[in-house]
């Protein structure tokens, strides 16, 4: 899995600038959202989407992101400035580490409760490749 996308964090005395420029990703935007004030150790996503693809981005802290396409597991840390592609039927959870990350989210759909598969067992039924 090549997921990895370039940004360019910019900091100087006057803080930082992180700009995403759209061509840099493999889908058309289509929803932002960000997550923040989640406490430290705590596991937020924790399942697939039918269609929707992902790009993750540390706005701050640190979080750990895991992905899991149904044959090969990843674990990756993003820090500030970095991100991870998360492509439709890959499993995901992020791991938030210092209890003071922020997390952006630029999703290829608008939000769809029908697009979510929230259950592992049925993940890997869905991706057929995957064992427990």
């Amino acid at each position: 899995m090549k997921n990895e996308v370039n940004l360019k964090l910019f900091r100087d005395i006057d803080g930082s600038l992180l700009p995403v420029e759209f061509s840099s990703i493999k889908f058309v935007p289509r929803r932002i959202f960000m997550i923040n004030d989640v406490p430290k150790g705590v596991i937020r996503g924790n399942h697939a989407h039918y269609e929707t693809e992902q790009l993750l981005i540390c706005t701050k802290g640190e979080i750990l992101v895991f992905l899991d396409d149904g044959s090969k597991k990843t674990e990756t840390i993003l820090r500030e400035g970095e991100s991870i592609y998360v492509d439709k039927l890959v499993w995901d959870y992020q791991q938030f580490l210092t209890g003071n990350e922020m997390l952006t989210v630029i999703c290829s759909t608008e939000y769809n409760a029908k697009d979510y598969i929230n259950d592992i067992r049925e993940f890997y039924k869905i991706t057929n490749k995957g064992l427990l």
